[in-house]
């Protein structure tokens, strides 16, 4: 069997709910879905959507730096957004900057309400019946 190779941001959330930001296996690496989250773990710019890009992106490029990997080995990217319609372009024109003339296959689903950043929190300091 091959190794798996995880590595984390250790933020809140992760040893939590038990999940790596990305695992590596032979010559793939599976990435988790990024936040605009700072190095301890705080929500940034909750309010500001190109802010909240730019910082998913900076975590992004830290997974793929730690395995040695660029933006441009990338092959399929899927992205959820809540109220897609509103932010489409935003996230068109990010795309474009971030990933230049780099092609690869894309999903880009509209997310329903209701998650952490949609209130502005990390879903960590919920108790397990998602009081506070």
């Amino acid at each position: 069997m091959t190794a798996l190779d995880s590595y984390s941001h250790d933020v809140c959330g992760e040893k939590e709910f038990g999940f790596a930001q990305a695992i590596n296996v032979g010559d793939t690496i599976y990435v988790s879905g990024q936040l605009s989250h700072d190095d301890e773990g705080n929500f940034l710019h909750p309010d500001h959507f190109d802010a909240q890009l730019q910082q998913s992106y900076a975590n992004f490029e830290q997974v793929l730096s730690h395995y040695g990997a660029t933006r441009n080995q990338v092959v399929s990217e899927t992205q959820f957004i809540v109220d897609l319609p509103k932010y489409k372009m935003a996230m068109a024109t990010s795309n474009l900057a971030h990933f230049g003339d780099h092609h690869r296959s894309h999903v880009k689903p509209g997310a329903g309400r209701g998650s952490g950043q949609d209130r502005g929190g990390d879903g960590c300091r919920e108790s397990a019946s998602g009081q506070e």
